[in-house]
């Protein structure tokens, strides 16, 4: 009985030691708090569940994860983190979901998806990276996780970066969610064309340009543009009725798109002033092609005046020339 006892303990301690040193191994996203303020070395070689939420490491350095060939799930949410070095994800070639947000990162390496070829999901809300233009992003999901729960895949909060050269490979991205950023563009997002869902909501977009949209060959596209400062304008107007048009692109909010300026129309909902837009470009054009139609048909009757006296001019001198010629012959 002794015996069992102690075979027992044995084990118990054995699950408590290696569950200390190697926590969140194969666990659920509801594991504690632990305090790492780096990612824990001598991992496990089969591992293919990692979390690491809820830290405090504040740089994931280079070949952070090596070794851990069939790691599928990384889990580094609310863990402090500032940086990512390059290389960080070295040997991760598996990796399905990585899991990046409510942190505090400001950039990411031009190398980030280099290391990532099998990346499904990758989630970077309430981070504090700021500009977007000139960079791609890769949220790629399985075709049929994706179509049937959408909602399981985003990047969002606070995603921006300078622009620069690419550095994500785009043409299986399928599920790209900025929510709540600090976009101020979206220009860098015109290469993703296998998009299945495009979540721009709450942003700091003023205006959109449509050739973000043109390069989109998807069955369908669901795009989420409310709770962003929009200056509602004539141009705005094309490119939202453009998008509209396309029998593919969907804007799922499209109602609850509200304009910021011009100030008269602050909390107006677009779909409710679109038409009223042009108005005013409208008839500036119409008032400059009445000018330009009164100019040429003034031009146009002034010529002929012009000719009709010319003309008249020239009859006056024959005749006279007619006449005193005659005369002459009369004289002789």
């Amino acid at each position: 009985m002794s015996l069992l006892s102690s075979t027992h303990l044995f084990f118990l301690l054995a699950i408590y030691s290696l569950q200390s040193l190697l926590p969140c191994v194969q666990c659920s996203k509801l594991c504690p708090h632990n305090g790492f303020e780096h990612v824990p070395r001598g991992l496990p070689h089969g591992t293919w569940l990692l979390e690491l939420g809820r830290n405090n490491m504040s740089v994931i350095g280079t070949q952070a994860f090596k070794g851990l060939w069939s790691l599928r799930v990384l889990v580094l949410t609310n863990s402090q983190i500032e940086e990512i070095q390059p290389q960080a994800f070295f040997s991760l070639s598996f990796l399905e979901k990585l899991d990046l947000s409510w942190n505090k990162l400001k950039t990411l390496p031009v190398d980030f998806s280099s290391s990532l070829p099998a990346l499904k999901e990758l989630r970077l809300q309430h981070n504090n990276l700021h500009y977007l233009s000139g960079y791609r992003y890769m949220a790629i999901c399985g075709s049929s996780e994706c179509r049937e729960s959408p909602s399981q895949f985003s990047i969002t909060q606070s995603f921006s970066l300078p622009v620069s050269h690419s550095i994500f490979s785009l043409s299986h991205a399928l599920v790209l969610d900025l929510s709540h950023n600090k976009l101020i563009d979206t220009g860098a997002l015109a290469p993703l064309y296998s998009l299945a869902v495009l979540d721009l909501e709450g942003n700091n977009l003023h205006n959109l340009k449509f050739k973000t949209f043109i390069s989109l060959h998807t069955t369908a596209t669901h795009i989420q543009l409310s709770g962003n400062p929009w200056s509602c304008d004539c141009e705005l107007h094309r490119v939202f009725s453009k998008i509209l048009h396309v029998r593919h692109l969907h804007i799922d909010d499209y109602h609850n798109v509200t304009c910021q300026d011009p100030p008269q129309l602050l909390g107006a909902s677009l779909a409710w002033v679109d038409s009223q837009l042009c108005v005013a470009e409208t008839a500036t054009v119409l008032v400059i092609t009445v000018t330009v139609f009164v100019t040429v048909v003034a031009a146009v009757v002034m010529a002929e005046r012009n000719r009709k006296r010319n003309r008249g001019k020239n009859w006056d001198t024959d005749f006279s020339l007619i006449t005193r010629d005659h005369h002459s012959r009369q004289l002789w």
